[in-house]
């Protein structure tokens, strides 16, 4: 098999759009729900440990009845996002979030992913490889730019009280 040197590079598919598209929806689906089942088992694990007893305590209860009816949109929204899929798929597995809202979802975030990645998804990969070929200072210097903003949003960010803690 004669594979082209970027063949990692969903840009450097001789495919058509909608393939190239399908293709990569159908590796964030799979992704994606893999780690939802992987947040099932640890649930399940966890549920006979004495973590367990904090699980059935009623504030976390609420906190999943909660998540597990207003969740699907996160999980769809998710994948608009940089590195937020695969902690909130995991959740949405930990929260046993029931499978008829979590697939749905997991179908649309990963149709959306999948159409901006064969599209423009790469396109900021390719422009810091080419910031590196000319400037590689400029490139690094860019990234450390980039992860100041990132890390100043983060923790910026303001969180309501637990709700874990009322019982």
């Amino acid at each position: 098999m004669n594979l082209p040197e970027a063949w990692w590079n969903p840009m450097s598919w001789d495919a058509p759009f909608p393939v190239v598209a399908a293709a990569l929806a159908m590796i964030a689906f799979l992704r994606a729900g893999l780690t939802y089942l992987v947040g099932r088992f640890i649930a399940a694990g966890g549920s006979r440990t004495r973590a367990g007893q904090m699980m059935e305590r009623p504030g976390f209860v609420r906190a999943v009845e909660r998540v597990n009816r207003i969740g699907a949109p996160v999980v769809s929204l998710s994948f608009l996002t940089v590195g937020v899929q695969t902690m909130v798929n995991l959740a949405a597995g930990f929260l046993r979030m029931p499978l008829w809202r979590y697939l749905p979802a997991l179908a649309v975030g990963s149709a959306l992913w999948g159409m901006i990645y064969a599209s423009v998804g790469f396109v900021g990969f390719a422009a810091l490889a080419l910031a590196w070929r000319q400037h590689p200072v400029l490139a690094v210097l860019l990234l450390v730019g980039f992860m100041a903003v990132m890390a100043l949003l983060v923790s910026t960010h303001r969180t309501r009280p637990s709700e874990l803690d009322e019982s």
